[in-house]
């Protein structure tokens, strides 16, 4: 697989990904993606996109302020 950003080859790989809701901000730590060798740009299968709206959404629910969440707990 090739990377959208530069063309460079991608691996398999995990990372954070944080989302700002303005009055609250999630982390979801150990989420997996594909992660360029050159640039590091960070690309997400389909299935992780949804997992992830997933868990923002159910943590959005029931906070304000930081959560941190791991991936492979909440999935």
């Amino acid at each position: 697989m090739l990377c959208m950003a530069c063309g460079a080859t991608v691996q398999k790989g995990y990372t954070t990904d944080v989302t700002d809701l303005g009055d609250c901000l999630i982390i979801v730590r150990n989420v997996p993606c594909y992660k360029c060798q050159e640039c590091n740009e960070v690309t997400y299968t389909g299935d992780v996109v949804k997992k992830l709206e997933e868990i923002v959404k159910m943590a959005k629910s029931y906070m304000n302020g930081i959560s941190i969440i791991d991936y492979s707990k909440a999935a």
